[in-house]
């Protein structure tokens, strides 16, 4: 099992910035897990944002590419996502997700869930 834990949402103005961490814990081999965070706005579907692989390789959803930095500390067990010049459709309950599978891309194929954090942009 592995358990994670988000943090670093909040209220933040368009064109901000924040950085959300999701830190793992539990049976884990963490290198080995590809890590992903999604989003999910009131309405709408949960959707990809980004995910990172035990390797290093990174994929972004197109609506982020350039605003948005996944990353990872295998020696902290955590990933982050750094979000730049955010707008106010970029407001949504941010998750992070993991699995052993590499070729995880769509939410439905990750095993492991946080318990979401909250960013809200304003206009």
């Amino acid at each position: 099992q592995v358990q994670l834990v988000e943090s670093g949402g909040g209220l933040v103005q368009a064109g901000g910035s924040l950085r959300l961490s999701c830190a793992a814990s539990g049976h884990t081999y963490f290198s080995s897990y590809v890590m992903g965070w999604f989003r999910q706005a009131p309405g709408k579907e949960r959707e990809f944002v980004a995910r990172i692989r035990s390797g290093g390789l990174t994929y972004y959803a197109d609506s982020v590419k350039g605003r948005f930095t996944i990353s990872r500390d295998n020696a902290k067990n955590t990933v982050y996502l750094q979000m730049n010049s955010l707008k106010p459709e970029d407001t949504a309950v941010y998750y992070c997700a993991a699995d052993l599978d590499y070729t995880a891309t769509d939410y439905r194929e990750y095993h492991y869930w946080g318990q979401g954090t909250q960013v809200t942009v304003s206009s």
